[in-house]
């Protein structure tokens, strides 16, 4: 399973489950949000390691840049987190 199916999966099962996405938006107000994160999803049977979702990050921001016309010279803070656009999901 692809960190992508994972959390494709994740919000699916917590959009059905209330007690999950309670766990899930609780991970928000945690000392590590992402590592709280990675070990319910993996309890729920969709396994998250933390370097995944950060390099899932990575893939991300890396792919806005290239896709600015002829390459962006800079980053634009918080264009990528994979956490943070599945809370948002989550929320809505």
């Amino acid at each position: 399973m692809t960190i992508n199916d994972a959390l494709d999966k994740l919000l699916d099962m917590a959009l059905k489950d209330k007690d999950l996405k309670s766990k899930l938006l609780a991970t928000e107000n945690s000392k590590e949000p992402m590592e709280e994160f990675c070990r319910i999803a993996t309890e729920y049977g969709c396994p998250i390691e933390m370097g995944d979702l950060l390099a899932l990050n990575e893939t991300l921001w890396s792919n806005l840049l290239k896709s600015t016309n002829g390459g962006a010279t800079f980053p634009i803070d918080d264009w990528a987190d994979a956490y943070e656009q599945f809370m948002c999901s989550l929320r809505f």
